[in-house]
């Protein structure tokens, strides 16, 4: 067993490589996707669900109109608005139930990722691929394994990866800490 500073040191070349390995041109997509959207609504489900609810936290600290699907405030999606949906296979039923609802509504669909040839996929407008291994996706197109368990690489890529789409949305918007900090919750 390495030790752990021998864990540290592949851990953080495995999330510095799946980061990398994404398009920036596809970040610049989601970005504007963002900013053009009347509402944004997120989904994920497990791991990857909780790193889209952080996601959703901060767009809301950044003024944006935000829901997320599951929570019985979400209203109905339509014309205008974007679901960003992160998902490691790209498979998971009832996230290809919300893209498919999303679309037949006329709303813009965004997908984070490690196969962009999914059922997902196919509804999405724009898509960001992270290059992480996963036990859900075993084909010749997969990425060297990694030494963390099940989606673990793909889900701490996928939360930094979103908090520096947060920090690139800062910028666009306009924005700094203090007005976030004005909007975090203050009933804690």
């Amino acid at each position: 067993m390495p030790d752990y500073n021998e864990l540290v040191t592949v851990v953080t070349n495995e999330v510095r490589a799946a980061l990398r390995s994404v398009d920036p041109e596809s970040v610049t997509s989601l970005r504007q996707d963002i900013t053009d959207a009347r509402r944004v609504f997120v989904a994920g489900q497990g791991r990857s669900g909780l790193k889209m609810q952080a996601f959703a936290m901060r767009l809301m600290h950044l003024d944006q109109n935000v829901h997320v699907i599951g929570a019985v405030t979400t209203p109905a999606i339509g014309p205008g608005d974007l679901l960003i949906i992160g998902s490691g296979s790209g498979r998971t039923d009832s996230l290809v139930t919300f893209a498919r609802r999303a679309r037949e509504r006329n709303a813009q669909v965004a997908l984070i990722t490690i196969a962009e040839e999914s059922p997902i996929g196919a509804f999405a407008d724009t898509v960001i691929r992270i290059a992480a291994a996963s036990p859900k996706l075993k084909d010749k197109d997969a990425p060297t394994p990694s030494i963390q368990p099940l989606g673990s690489l793909f889900e701490q890529a996928l939360g930094l990866l979103l908090d520096i789409v947060v920090i690139q949305l800062m910028d666009d918007l306009n924005t700094d800490q203090d007005a976030m900090f004005a909007r975090h919750a203050n009933l804690e």
